[in-house]
């Protein structure tokens, strides 16, 4: 019997006394601001796990196909707006950019995978931000691309399970010597800190009634899958569509019988693909139209769903003023809607809404989506005294 308990294995060791099993249990928690904080009150060593940098970059990385919408930033130089209540709450202070003077003069383009993008138009660069850890990265742009005489749009992204590294493509609309209106786009990566190659493509004219050369909009870019796109306006409304992968552009025309909206807004389809909506101000509808291909390679524009904003909005017959969207976030697949009433923003799926302030001012939003928590993580401070408000 003394044999046996001289070699008598020790049990194992509880999942939560295990810091590399207690390390994934903490991965798992939802992705809001007071999630980590939250559990780095329970004891030091939680503490100790959750305040880990290797940890954080794991948790981003892990939700970063799910992000929270924390606020937006405002195109025209407003601070960052808070979307979520305490304790998840972000300060808006927290996420304040100092320009220097000379980058005063800017132009923002828009958020995705936790990145701002921002043109520096004097200094003829573009700002990467990460505002969650403060990091900045300033690229001067290819020759091409002269933001004195041309209508520059730009996209930025991240490759999927990479923290660290990321793409910028630029897009704009013009005329070749031959007065030909193309489309060019150049593809940046911090991987090489190399431009790629310049790819064009013709834009066909459409006769529709405008005069106005066609411009890729300022509207912010929408990824799907391997493919950015853009709207385009002028004398063709269209989509133009920019492949990562193949680094190839094409024009996606959309027929004008559809086009019966005030407000248009390029966005992901429900389930997947390419989608389009439209609000119209005569009759306070919403149409979600989702491109589609058949077996034979065919692609057409197919009615999703109709949704009557009145109604859904309870709006009186007084309130029914022109609407405006003002933003869209693409992995929440939300909207934001400016109204008499105020700015909504309207869960596209579930169509559950809140109304975030009134304003008489129309601006454009960049919705800001992604995994953040105090201090990255937990370090205190004013930022994690609010988000710990209310725990």
């Amino acid at each position: 019997s003394s044999s046996r308990r001289r070699h008598a294995r020790s049990p194992p060791a509880a999942p939560l006394d295990d810091d590399d099993l207690l390390s994934e249990i903490l991965l798992r928690l939802p992705p809001q601001p007071s999630s980590l904080p939250r559990a780095s009150l329970v004891c030091k060593r939680w503490r100790g796990l959750v305040s880990d940098p290797g940890f954080f970059r794991r948790f981003r990385l892990r939700h970063r196909r799910n992000p929270p919408l924390l606020g937006f930033f405002d195109r025209y130089g407003a601070p960052f707006r808070p979307a979520l209540k305490a304790p998840n709450r972000v300060p808006p202070e927290r996420f304040s950019l100092q320009h220097d003077e000379d980058e005063m003069h800017s132009f923002s383009h828009g958020c995705r995978h936790g990145l701002v993008l921002i043109s520096l138009l004097k200094r003829h660069q573009v700002l990467v931000w990460d505002p969650v850890t403060g990091d900045q990265h300033r690229i001067p742009f290819p020759p091409p691309f002269d933001t004195a005489t041309a209508l520059v749009n730009a996209a930025v992204l991240r490759d999927a399970g990479d923290v660290q590294h990321f793409q910028v493509v630029l897009a704009v609309a013009g005329t070749d010597a031959e007065y030909h209106t193309r489309a060019l786009a150049c593809m940046y990566s911090s991987k090489t800190g190399l431009w790629g190659n310049l790819v064009s493509t013709p834009i066909p004219y459409q006769a529709n009634g405008y005069r106005i050369p066609t411009l890729v909009y300022t509207d912010d870019a929408v990824l799907d899958g391997d493919s950015l796109y853009w709207k385009l306006v002028g004398n063709l409304i269209g989509i133009l569509e920019f492949d990562l992968k193949k680094q190839t552009l094409a024009v996606i025309q959309v027929p004008v019988d559809i086009l019966e909206g005030n407000s248009l807004q390029v966005m992901r389809a429900e389930g997947g693909g390419l989608g389009l909506l439209f609000v119209s101000n005569s009759d306070y509808t919403a149409r979600l139209w989702k491109r589609k291909t058949n077996r034979h390679g065919v692609a057409s524009w197919e009615l999703a769903r109709s949704i009557d904003l009145g109604k859904l909005l309870s709006l009186e017959p007084e309130e029914k003023r022109p609407l405006m969207i003002l933003g869209y976030a693409e992995q929440n697949n939300a909207v934001f809607l400016w109204t008499v009433i105020g700015v909504l923003m309207i869960q596209l799926e579930s169509l559950k809404f809140k109304k975030l302030f009134k304003t008489m001012t129309f601006s454009h939003y960049h919705p800001f989506e992604s995994v953040y928590s105090a201090g990255a993580c937990i370090a205190g401070g004013h930022d994690r005294a609010e988000l710990m408000l209310n725990v």
